[in-house]
């Protein structure tokens, strides 16, 4: 398996993406879907990865530049036939990893409250993750849950 940048508008990402959307809306109000379409993981700011086995698409992710000290990860998706081996496990260390090296002090993200992403709390939280309130432009949200952890060495400056 290997992690590499990708294009989020190739045609095997953007089904894979549609199909993170359709689940988003079909799980949450819409005022409360803050997944990004394929055209907006495109532009400054934003790196986007996929996990390919020989070629074949098992999953992606990415990170957002919120400012030079913090990020947020967006678009963390997993194949359906490749869930449980480890896929979102090996992205979500590989983005942390690369927030740490361009020296963000916090990683941060938002995903939904109902059970259906209650397997993305455990992989969150199994990293070192903590709920937290709304950062960047998100707002108090019923059907959304933040969560964030420090990168920074030593306490941690921001709040």
């Amino acid at each position: 398996m290997q992690i590499s940048v990708d294009d989020p508008l190739r045609d095997d990402v953007v089904r894979l993406l549609e199909e993170h959307l359709a689940d988003m809306r079909a799980t949450s109000p819409p005022e409360s879907v803050h997944a990004l379409d394929p055209h907006a993981l495109v532009g400054p700011g934003l790196t986007f990865w996929t996990l390919r086995d020989d070629g074949l698409l098992l999953g992606c992710a990415a990170l957002k530049e919120l400012d030079p000290r913090h990020a947020e990860i967006k678009s963390m998706r997993t194949e359906a036939v490749a869930r449980r081996r480890g896929v979102a496990g090996r992205l979500l260390d590989h983005v942390v990893s690369v927030a740490r090296e361009r020296g963000y002090q916090r990683l941060s993200l938002e995903t939904g409250t109902q059970e259906f992403f209650a397997p993305a709390w455990a992989l969150y939280v199994s990293r070192g993750f903590t709920t937290c309130g709304p950062f960047g432009s998100y707002v108090p949200d019923p059907n959304s849950l933040f969560f964030t952890t420090s990168l920074a060495q030593g306490p941690d400056p921001l709040p």
